[in-house]
């Protein structure tokens, strides 16, 4: 397959170009190749004439979110229109990533492909804005996805929440964490492979959730880390309620697939998946856990 892949050089961008490129023709789009908010831009698309476009752009600092709510649609939703525009008309398929945060939180139970979207956020309601203009394209596929860390990083910097709470605890900071909101840790090489599968097995055109196994609340993430590593910094639970923030969070994100099971595809424990980063990010060379 010929695949284009926007975002490149981000966390989930970054896997989905190492599982994809011994096998495929891809093509990896940068921001300064291709600007989604603006159509002109992205008519580049045709000149490649892709089989699959898979658009990891994406406006995700939920508090600035907030503030910008039209840079925030401008990206999410306008975007998703513009690829999924090009993509119906050049007959190749569009993937779009979605994100837990198109759900408000209240069920107390992992979300499945066929819960209603109830987002409480703009951030989550832009993403689910883009999933409407995704679904223009028949030949679509929307992949939620939940609470990334991946060798790369958040937008290719190498920072992503496991990195912050190794970097706090290295430098024997006191470190608190919310104890009250869960999700699904999902590792991005996972993610990627994930998606590879999908693709290659040709599975039915839809909404999709992608993310590892289980559930944990960031404390219980961050803990988890902690001891994987032999680290014991100052590490305190806390309320949501004693953050600054600006944008509401869904209290209970969690996802579950229904579906990639029905397909004979699996994802694993995020416990094991984080044990597989550390490794990989060169925090554990050795391989050698605390148990």
């Amino acid at each position: 397959m010929k695949i284009i892949i926007i975002g490149p050089t981000g966390q989930l961008g970054t896997d989905l170009m190492k599982v994809l490129r011994d096998e495929h023709q891809v093509i990896g789009l940068t921001h300064q190749d291709i600007e989604v908010t603006d159509y002109n831009s992205c008519l580049i698309l045709k000149e490649h004439h892709p089989d699959v476009i898979i658009n990891t752009a994406a406006f995700h600092k939920t508090d600035q979110c907030e503030e910008e709510p039209l840079k925030t649609f401008s990206v999410n939703a306008l975007g998703a229109r513009n690829i999924a525009t090009i993509s119906k008309e050049i007959g190749a398929t569009t993937m779009f990533i979605g994100t837990d945060y198109v759900f408000d939180g209240s069920k107390n139970e992992p979300y499945t492909e066929d819960d209603t979207p109830t987002p409480i956020n703009t951030y989550g309601i832009s993403k689910l804005a883009g999933e409407f203009y995704t679904k223009q394209n028949p030949k679509h596929y929307i992949i939620r996805l939940a609470s990334l860390f991946g060798v790369a990083g958040a937008s290719g910097k190498g920072g992503n929440f496991v990195e912050t709470m190794i970097t706090k605890a290295k430098k024997n900071e006191t470190i608190n964490v919310v104890d009250d909101m869960w999700m699904s840790p999902t590792y991005s090489r996972d993610a990627a492979t994930t998606i590879k599968n999908m693709l290659e097995s040709k599975l039915p055109f839809g909404t999709y959730h992608s993310t590892n196994k289980g559930y944990c609340t960031w404390f219980q993430f961050a803990k988890e880390t902690f001891r994987l590593l032999r680290l014991k910094p100052a590490l305190t639970p806390i309320e949501t309620r004693e953050l600054k923030i600006k944008a509401k969070r869904p209290r209970f994100s969690a996802l579950r697939s229904t579906k990639l099971p029905k397909y004979g595809i699996q994802m694993r424990e995020w416990k094991e998946a984080l044990r597989d980063y550390l490794v990989e990010k060169g925090h554990n060379r050795t391989n050698q856990f605390c148990e």
